[in-house]
């Protein structure tokens, strides 16, 4: 029986080497590949990789890749090929500026991965890139089609010159919010919405229980929209030298050909993308450089860390839940959760070099326990001596904006959505549907409301009574929670509350917002709150802290317990078959680009 145990014993130790090896191996073979397929995306069009950076480059960009917020995860540079963390971007532009062997840039903008408020702040890097002595050319193959290049073109005004392909159009048409309304439906499928919000402007659940806008709904929108309009026009002028009316006349009549928009001066050039490298790199007399690599070459890769740093930077970017973000090693976390951020502020509180924490939020909101967990994070975070300056990118409202309360100091690009400071909650009563299915139901409860947030059936009048008391005080926490953080009388923050939208301009004008800027401002104010001098370069070190690969993907494959998260482990290893496509897409002939893209409507 011994002996029988020693092998069971001798088998599982092997099982457990092999496993390790394996692990160790699959970890080099990632970074290998991923070095490989790193070193494809960032070469020039050549396919050479930049050795170093000489007098004269000029530093490519493609904005038309998604832009992301998030910090990328541990293993990211296995599939990196999707998206661009907008730091990163932000950085490249900015070491680019103060770096005299640089000359230019020349940057794909046809298509933007970015929303508004980080379109401008991404102008405001450009314009300060500018200021230094340095040209920006914007490149084109279309600035939408038929709709669709108002965004895009927006960005690319900021630039010297604009460069349009010559089968490509300039879609400069507006902007349009087009919200749909499901009651038609929900009422053929026998499906009753039954909910409580509170703010005459929370329109969260009005798609389901209206057939089209309220007026207080449509009013806001209207602010909205005519807020944001206003700023897209002042841009564009600014950058083209045309003034507020010329814009607005420009804009109604589009959309334009190439021709038609070189003629009226929307653009500079028609040409194409090799032909516009080839006039920034006479200009510059040297070679093009992409944006990644020339970080890397100078030795800011990740563009937000180092060794020892002044001060911490924490995102929350997407839905707000509990429980803690999801520990895949090979890709970005898709939503804020309450326990991954908390766990961060602890350890941005405890690092002694942290002087000062940004907090950078782009998130529509989402849970209210959730939400409550993070603003108490916050809030000790304050209590302990750390200055919280919060950085709101293109949306923070609902919980989004009520996690940003208790902070020091809040800014905001002009077109961040942020406020909405309401709450709606609610269930969908199916027995219509039910019926129409031909489907019956049964029940076994105990307790006279242990069926309250059933579909089955409709609150009674007690329910509904008691369900619309915990909606109150949900509202009022909100209220006050926002009075606290923004000193301000609770009757004042409901008058401008209400559930309401503004974007940044109008949050400042209402006290909601303290300041109108980018991540560069937050850094600002958070070193003044350090009382770090002006002048003291600003090093960002992310929270929670980063692991190493080995012990990522270990901890990924490891640190999980029970069958359903052992499925979830083999997924990610699953994962690896994207790797050998990405490997294959990148080494063979790319013969399957040559036709033509389907021409797209858009809004």
């Amino acid at each position: 029986m011994r002996i029988f145990g020693r092998v069971v014993l001798w088998v599982f130790a092997v099982f457990g080497f092999l496993s390790l090896a394996v692990t160790t191996i699959l970890v080099i073979g990632l970074y290998e590949l991923g070095t490989h397929l790193r070193n494809a995306r960032i070469s020039g069009p050549s396919g050479q990789v930049a050795e170093r950076v000489d007098d004269g480059t000029v530093l490519t960009i493609d904005l038309e890749r998604p832009v992301t917020e998030a910090a990328p995860p541990e293993l990211g540079f296995v599939f990196e090929g999707n998206t661009t963390p907008f730091t990163t971007l932000l950085s490249a532009i900015k070491r680019a500026g103060g770096d005299s062997r640089v000359k230019g840039m020349v940057v794909r903008a046809g298509s933007v991965g970015v929303g508004l408020a980080e379109a401008q702040e991404l102008r405001d890097v450009i314009k300060d890139f500018r200021a230094r002595g340095k040209f920006a050319y914007a490149y084109g193959d279309s600035f939408g089609e038929i709709a669709g290049g108002t965004g895009p073109y927006y960005v690319a005004s900021a630039f010297d010159e604009i460069w349009l392909q010559p089968t490509g159009s300039l879609a400069l048409t507006g902007i349009a919010s087009q919200i749909p309304f499901f009651k038609g439906t929900l009422d053929k499928l026998g499906i009753t919405p039954e909910f409580e919000r509170r703010g005459e402007y929370k329109t969260a659940a009005t798609e389901f229980t209206e057939t089209k806008l309220l007026d207080s709904d449509r009013a806001a929108m209207d602010g909205l929209v005519h807020s944001i309009y206003d700023q897209i026009v002042a841009g564009i002028g600014d950058g083209r030298k045309l003034s507020v009316d010329e814009v607005k006349a420009l804009i109604d009549g589009g959309p334009y050909t190439g021709d038609e928009a070189l003629a009226k001066h929307l653009v500079d050039h028609i040409g194409y993308l090799d032909e516009a490298e080839d006039a920034a790199k006479r200009k510059a007399g040297g070679e093009l450089v992409a944006a990644q690599r020339y970080l890397e070459l100078t030795g800011a890769a990740s563009g937000t860390t180092a060794p020892n740093a002044s001060l911490g930077l924490i995102r929350a970017v997407g839905e707000i839940v509990g429980g803690r973000s999801d520990d895949n090693p090979f890709a970005e976390s898709n939503n804020a959760a309450a326990d991954t951020l908390v766990r961060a502020f602890d350890e941005a509180v405890k690092d002694d070099d942290v002087k000062a924490i940004v907090f950078r939020i782009e998130s529509p909101g989402g849970s209210e326990v959730a939400s409550e967990t993070i603003w108490r994070a916050v809030k000790k975070a304050k209590e302990a001596g750390k200055p919280v300056i919060v950085s709101m990118a293109d949306v923070a409202a609902s919980g989004g904006y009520y996690i940003a309360t208790p902070a020091d100091k809040i800014v905001a690009e002009p077109t961040t959505i942020t406020g909405s400071i309401g709450v709606f909650s609610g269930k969908f009563v199916t027995t219509g549907l039910w019926n129409l299915l031909g489907v019956s139901w049964d029940t076994v409860s105990v307790g006279k409301n242990a069926t309250m947030a059933g579909s089955l059936a409709p609150f009674t009048p007690e329910q509904k009574q008691r369900f619309a008391a915990l909606t109150d005080v949900a509202y009022k926490q909100f209220l006050t929670r926002v009075a606290d953080g923004r000193h301000m009388d609770v009757a004042a923050v409901d008058a401008i509350a209400k559930g309401r939208v503004w974007t940044g301009v109008q949050a400042k004008e209402r006290g909601l917002v303290d300041e109108l800027g980018g991540l560069d401002e937050a850094v600002r104010l958070a070193k003044a709150a350090a009382h770090l001098p002006k002048d003291e370069k600003a090093l960002l070190k992310p929270f929670p802290a980063r692991r190493n690969p080995f012990e990522a993907l270990f901890r990924g494959l490891a640190g999980s317990d029970g069958p359903g998260q052992a499925m979830a482990d083999l997924k990610r290893l699953a994962e690896l078959g994207r790797v050998l496509e990405r490997l294959d897409a990148a080494t063979a002939p790319m013969t399957d680009n040559a036709r033509m893209r389907p021409m797209e409507i858009k809004d």
